[in-house]
């Protein structure tokens, strides 16, 4: 039997499927006969509508349906998609303007979902589109973040979302007042687009009682939970399945108007429908990220040890709230506003405003790599203004390892943490002696080189509890029965072989089930990187309930008391006798037995607290003064993941975290015309990171087991983006500092950089 082991790095199991060409996504697994869904979209950002007719559409050959908002209501379905709310500074809640899962009155961004036509062909579907007659008034674009201009919503004069905070304020702007030296700046963080490799979608079907969504999202739970209050429907009634999902980044954790509309097609006709975006579509549509601008000011004491930090930012929710929109630059920035400096003053504002914009929500990280990045950026900020050493000034200000657990400002606790001795060994990694050389070298070539340092950390997020349950099959496997949901990351290679590791069962005898509402009773899905830590936990409570029950078992069957039997993780040993039976060994005895009750084992298990991944980010860049262009020359990253099961996977999440928050710094960015129709439609326009673009990163860690999950875990899959933005714009403005760039704002794109030396210049 192949035995893996904790921290043995290995090759995942699902690749073989995926690259063979036989993964079933949600396009393979569409019923046959299923009816095409075309979304008719807003071709304006903010418009009164005055006549929507679609029924020439209706009568095109092939059309089965076209629906509309007032259809919507006509057949009993709630129109209104509604978001978490945050509490406002005054106690109040933040705005809830309806968000409509077809336009209803007014169109407020450009691609947002007017009607939907169902028909025998996605070209017959197309052509109906064309024929649909929609009038409207035109009204101005409201696209700045400020209360002022056109009203989006009627109801809120000033467009304003929430206006939030945490901390004493009074406090801080006190500390700042009497500080021995205060430094300000503003940062902007651009706005994304995510692009996921494979666009949003879906199938529905309905046998007349019971509905089944088929979304490749990343979990079943909130999407049928929405199911059955939008559409009314009985939860015994509703079935929502995931396929093999290809990439999420937070995304496709939400809820979508088209869902639902789907869904209601499929009630209405008594056949199944079918809809999958196009990438335009999804550029338009998809929920995007960041967006925001941040005031900021840091102040320190003589001796450079921070006293206090103030942050106000503006964010951009775009049209509507989206399911956690307000949440993610107020509750999810506030995790780690303090990051790993021991700073006990600080106050956050955040304020968020509506604009003709697609909605805003979660997107690689939700809120934390928009927090590190600001505060990284001030500490570098700082240690230039102020003359002193990137790496002495944070030195001067970490938590020191002996004063965890740590309770930060924010009502965190972090529980361990040794930064000095992880950015030790980045600092050893990325050959900083060597910087000096590699800096002249490359002035003789006529280029500019800097050094970008960002230390984060990052708060795991999500429902801490989460379920298992395995299962003996009449075959001699085991299914593992989870409740998050695989995008990419190695699910299924993850959780087989820590099952397999903990009860001697071989890896190739089971089968990970995730993904499936009738088969999974609840979970939390997967989001904020809490999958691993969370089922590796209830897996764990599963074995233990599985060994305690073989071990009744055998006992019985022995005559001896269970306090004679041991398990070591692969065979029963029980005392004074030569068995040493494995666990499908036992499980087969007991299905021999009638024992029907010892081949499901089921659980539910709770985290007592979060864990908190951090780490050391450096990278170098070399900048043309001709041309603007930056080349990332060197990459080098320690983290600090706990105890990990599979290296290799966690490496991989790292890279493509790190190609992804490199990606914003150097060429990802929205843009809008003063009309609110997007210029960034395509990747003809939208400038994604290509393999040339990223240099070998250097990756290793430093584990300092984490004390809030019995594993040591913590997790991984978004630091990479985390503490790649900060490090590579930090590199950039170092190279730029010395040209007379003391202000330098991402994307750095070749036409940006050259600007900013030409303005410098003049």
């Amino acid at each position: 039997m192949e035995k893996f082991g904790a921290s043995q790095a290995h090759r995942r199991f699902e690749d073989i499927r995926f690259l063979t060409g036989a993964g079933q996504y949600v396009e393979d697994t569409a019923p046959d006969g299923a009816l095409y869904g075309f979304v008719f979209r807003s071709p304006v950002a903010h418009a009164r509508i005055t006549a929507l007719d679609v029924s020439a559409a209706r009568d095109v050959d092939g059309v089965a349906l076209v629906l509309t908002a007032q259809d919507l209501l006509e057949a009993g379905v709630k129109l209104d998609l509604q978001g978490v709310l945050v509490k406002n500074r005054d106690g109040s809640d933040g705005a809830a303007p309806t968000r409509p899962l077809l336009a209803h009155g007014k169109l407020r961004f450009v691609g947002e979902a007017v009607a939907m036509i169902f028909a025998s062909s996605l070209q017959a579907a197309r052509d109906a589109a064309e024929l649909i007659e929609l009038d409207y008034d035109e009204l101005p674009a409201k696209l700045d973040l400020g209360a002022d201009g056109e009203k989006i919503h009627d109801d809120l004069p000033d467009n304003r979302a929430f206006d939030w905070g945490m901390g004493d304020e009074a406090a801080t702007d006190s500390a700042i007042a009497a500080a021995a030296h205060v430094v300000k700046a503003q940062v902007d963080d651009n706005r994304v687009i995510v692009n996921s490799l494979e666009p949003r979608g879906c199938w529905a079907e309905f046998d007349g009682q019971r509905l089944h969504l088929c979304v490749n999202g990343q979990g079943v739970w909130n999407q049928k939970r929405r199911l059955v209050e939008m559409l009314g429907l009985a939860e015994a009634d509703v079935r929502v399945t995931n396929p093999d999902v290809g990439g999420g980044f937070g995304m496709k954790a939400m809820t979508y108007p088209e869902y639902y509309i789907c869904a209601q097609a499929a009630r209405m006709l008594g056949q199944p429908v079918r809809w999958m975006s196009d990438r335009t579509e999804a550029m338009l549509s998809d929920n995007g990220g960041r967006d925001l601008t941040s005031h900021a000011v840091l102040a320190f004491d003589a001796d450079y040890k921070l006293t206090a930090y103030k942050v106000h930012s503006l964010c951009n929710m775009g049209a509507y709230n989206s399911q956690f929109g307000q949440a993610i630059q107020t509750q999810l920035f506030s995790r780690v506003l303090p990051g790993v400096y021991d700073l006990q003053t600080t106050y956050l504002r955040a304020e968020g405003f509506y604009t003709n914009t697609v909605q805003m929500d979660a997107y690689r990280g939700a809120g934390r790599p928009e927090a590190i990045y600001l505060l990284e950026r001030m500490m570098d900020r700082a240690a230039r203004v102020l003359g002193v050493d990137p790496l002495e000034l944070r030195r001067r200000n970490f938590i020191p390892a002996s004063a965890f657990p740590y309770a930060a400002a924010t009502g965190e606790t972090y529980d361990v943490g040794d930064f000095h001795t992880v950015l030790d060994k980045a600092v050893q990694a990325a050959d900083l002696d060597g910087f000096a050389a590699r800096r002249a070298a490359s002035q003789a070539a006529g280029r500019l080189r800097g050094l970008g340092l960002c230390y984060y950390i990052e708060s795991i997020l999500g429902d801490p509890s989460e379920g298992a349950k395995v299962v003996f099959d009449d075959d001699g496997g085991a299914r593992i029965f989870v409740g998050t949901q695989s995008n990419g990351q190695g699910h299924e290679t993850v959780y087989a072989t820590f099952l397999s590791d903990q009860t001697g069962i071989p890896v190739d005898k089971i089968t990970v089930v995730q993904g499936d509402s009738d088969q999974i009773a609840q979970g939390g899905g997967t989001g904020g990187s809490r999958s691993v830590t969370v089922q590796a936990n209830a897996t764990l409570g599963a074995v233990t309930k599985m060994v305690e029950g073989f071990t009744a078992f055998l006992a019985d069957m022995q005559d001896v008391s269970p306090d004679d039997i041991e398990f070591d993780h692969q065979t029963f040993r029980i005392q004074g006798s030569n068995l040493t039976p494995t666990m499908l060994e036992v499980a087969q005895m007991a299905r021999e037995a009638g024992r029907a009750d010892l081949l499901s084992f089921e659980v539910r298990e709770t985290l007592p607290a979060r864990s908190f991944p951090n780490g050391a980010h450096f990278a170098e860049v070399e900048v043309d003064p001709d041309t603007g262009r930056v080349t990332t020359d060197r990459y080098t990253v320690v983290d600090d993941f706990g105890n990990l099961i599979n290296p290799m996977l966690a490496e991989g999440q790292v890279h493509c975290g790190i190609a992804q928050g490199l990606g914003q710094a150097l060429c990802e960015r929205v843009v809008y015309d003063e009309d609110g129709q997007l210029l960034t439609a395509t990747f003809m326009d939208y400038a994604m990171p290509r393999a040339a673009d990223l240099p070998m990163i250097g990756f290793s860690t430093h584990a300092v087991p984490s004390t809030a999950n019995p594993m040591g875990m913590k997790g991984c899959g978004e630091a990479g983006t985390v503490g790649a933005m900060a490090a590579v714009a930090n590199a950039v403005q170092d190279a730029l500092w010395d040209q007379g760039v003391h202000q330098a704002d991402m994307p750095f794109t070749p036409m940006r950089v050259w600007q900013m030396l030409q303005d410098a210049k003049g």
